[in-house]
């Protein structure tokens, strides 16, 4: 049997993300500040006004419901008005990642069948290579700072439409379509609706019990589901005051906290490395911050107790999935007793069972002690509809009693809380982003001095994980270890270089043929 959050659960608004949002903004709220970089800063009904008037300008270009439109830009002050613009017209987000190459790109583009493509003058060339490989002309390339060719942001707000009347089923309506590689495999969308994303923020919102009055850096990117939904959305619902950064800088990142009075950080565990070690973190005043939480990748124990030391706040570790839109998993800010080693317990509104890979039989958790190690299935209103086009995906990672099967091996301790312990799964973590080895596979495969391949995952202090390959070169032939992470590191977006390079024999492979990756995780360094 599967057993319930120990929370009570919340009412889940039937309502699109945009009526949940700003559906109710009082004259109060309309003059609080919503978010700023430092420089550019909009109110909420400045935000609220500026979002209706660019879904008006896209629905006068014909963009509509079901129609997908790709946004392509770091944290930026005008980047949640683009996103709910979209969606106030009806139509579907697909966020790229700002380190995408154009053939990441137009991968994403064909798959999702972008209509329009907004992003900002410094990613551009990227982004017109890639879109002229799927055919999508420069007339439909929006880019958000004043650009000669191109609509920019301020021709949409200057466009002068109302915004359109559009009816939204939440429960069936997409709203976002990230890419996910899931547990294993070539990147796909992940079809989240209104009501994913809507409920998500309701299940987790009291679990971080943020006051109005917080200011959160968010410097996580937008386009990954983590900063889409827990930090940035849910900030704008609480009504509270988001600091946008474009990238991570350490120096700026310290002094936006110092200067901005920053009181909750959402971090991944590379930042957590930096605050905790890092001589430069002495001379910044941090005494604002109360609150830091870990995401997108685990955080160590003795990591996190470090961070708590040097900057004496609470530090959580929370646990989520694009597919899950993505969290199911926080510490409870007033359950100081637990290890920050741990990803707490489930937020309201979600079953978990615990699940023997082996024998397919449920592991039941008693009280008091640690269980025995399972793989992690959810259920609730915040799973996923689905990969877009992949039904077989789709089966393999949601059955029919609508459990997602997450990949990851946990135990239940003593006292409920969840420990993630390994995973099925073979996803490599470098700084919280998803790097495919199948992906990386394939790449080094077109070089014509290798004959064969296989990447694992290496433990990297700074970036958590990082790709190892493993390569076989064809007869005769002869490469660098240089050489190999060059090639690659040409094709792909920079967090999914290959770091480290062994030259084998043979690739070991099961009798099916699949990879034995676990015969190379362990493999001594040269």
């Amino acid at each position: 049997m599967p057993f319930p959050s120990p929370f009570s659960d919340v009412e889940i608004p039937d309502q699109s993300l945009y009526d949940y949002l700003f559906g109710s903004l009082s004259d109060e709220d309309a003059a609080r500040v919503a978010i700023t970089d430092g420089d550019r800063t909009f109110t909420y009904g400045e935000l609220k006004g500026a979002i209706d008037a660019v879904a008006g300008a896209l629905a006068a270009k014909g963009i509509g419901k079901g129609d997908v439109v790709a946004l392509h830009a770091p944290n930026v002050p005008v980047w949640p008005i683009i996103f709910h613009g979209i969606l106030r017209a009806g139509a579907v987000v697909t966020t790229i990642n700002s380190l995408y190459t154009p053939p990441e790109i137009a991968s994403q583009l064909r798959d999702s069948g972008a209509q329009l493509y907004v992003t900002v003058s410094l990613l551009l060339p990227g982004a017109l290579a890639g879109c002229a490989e799927v055919g999508l002309g420069a007339d439909k390339v929006i880019v958000l700072d004043p650009t000669e060719g191109h609509e920019s942001f301020l021709d949409l707000l200057g466009a002068g439409q109302a915004p359109p009347e559009v009816e939204i089923d939440p429960a069936t309506d997409l709203a976002v379509l990230p890419y996910s590689s899931g547990t294993t495999g070539k990147a796909k969308g992940v079809m989240l609706t209104h009501r994913n994303l809507v409920a998500n923020i309701a299940q987790f919102e009291p679990m971080i019990q943020l006051s109005r009055d917080a200011v959160v850096l968010a410097v996580l990117p937008f386009f990954h589901i983590y900063g889409m939904n827990v930090i940035l959305n849910t900030t704008l619902h609480l009504r509270a005051k988001l600091v946008t950064m474009p990238k991570f800088d350490l120096e700026q990142f310290l002094g936006l906290i110092q200067d901005q009075k920053i009181d909750m950080l959402y971090i991944a565990p590379p930042m957590a490395v930096a605050l905790a070690k890092h001589p430069a973190v002495e001379s910044y005043d941090l005494s604002s911050v109360t609150r830091i939480m870990s995401g997108a990748a685990p955080l160590d124990e003795a990591l996190g107790e470090a961070v708590h030391a040097k900057l004496q706040c609470d530090v959580l570790q929370g646990y989520g999935m694009t597919e899950l839109s993505p969290v199911t998993h926080v510490i409870p800010p007033d359950r100081k007793d637990l290890s920050v080693g741990s990803i707490g317990f489930a937020i309201p509104n979600v079953e978990t069972k615990v699940v023997d890979p082996g024998t397919g039989e449920e592991i039941v958790p008693v009280s008091g002690e640690r269980s025995a190690p399972g793989e992690l299935w959810l259920r609730g209103p915040m799973v996923m509809k689905g990969y877009l086009g992949n039904e077989q995906a789709t089966s393999e990672t949601i059955d029919a009693d609508g459990f997602l099967h997450t990949g990851d091996i946990v135990e239940v301790g003593e006292q409920g809380e969840i420990f993630v312990v390994d995973r099925l799964k073979e996803l490599i973590k470098y700084k919280g982003y998803q790097v495919p080895p199948a992906e990386l596979e394939a790449v080094l495969l077109t070089h014509p001095a290798i004959a064969d391949a296989a990447v694992v995952a290496h433990p990297d202090e700074e970036g958590g994980e990082i790709p190892r390959a493993f390569v076989v070169l064809q007869p005769g032939q002869e490469l660098s270890a240089d050489d190999v992470m060059a090639y690659v590191a040409e094709k792909v977006a920079p967090h999914k270089k290959v770091r480290m390079v062994d030259f084998i024999d043979a690739v070991p492979k099961s009798a099916s043929g699949k990879i034995l990756r676990k015969d190379l995780r362990g493999a001594p360094t040269s």
